[in-house]
């Protein structure tokens, strides 16, 4: 008797751990969901105009946002890589580019030099 008494007690606390745990997950939930129905309310609220001082539609502003959030990213991204590049002390394309654009200028120098070394030589 007293065995099923403690595992009743057992499977009940439990079971209200779990119902408390789900209202959490609730009011969480519930709580994303009013941010994100604010933030879209404030977005349609809104007014954004094109060249002409047109109202653009709520597709269009949909767009303009996408755009303006994938800039962001892509720079993000960006800023990203070349950190993780000087981490890992990887020659990013840029220093890649400019290695090369130094490597064409004391290409001509030499050049040059050889050409004057060898017109002091014919002299």
């Amino acid at each position: 008797m007293r065995t099923k008494t403690f595992l009743e007690l057992l499977t009940l606390s439990s079971n209200l751990y779990m119902i408390a745990k789900d209202t959490e997950a609730l009011d969480k939930i519930k709580e994303y969901s009013e941010r994100g129905k604010d933030a879209i309310n404030d977005f349609v609220k809104e007014k954004i105009t094109d060249e002409d001082g047109n109202e653009l539609e709520f597709v269009d502003k949909m767009l303009l946002k996408l755009h303006e959030l994938k800039e962001e990213l892509d720079a993000k991204i960006a800023e990203g890589v070349e950190a993780a590049y000087d981490k890992m002390k990887i020659a990013h394309t840029n220093e890649i580019e400019a290695l090369n654009e130094k490597l064409n200028a004391l290409t001509k120098e030499l050049s040059l030099a050889q050409s004057r070394i060898e017109a002091l030589e014919a002299k």
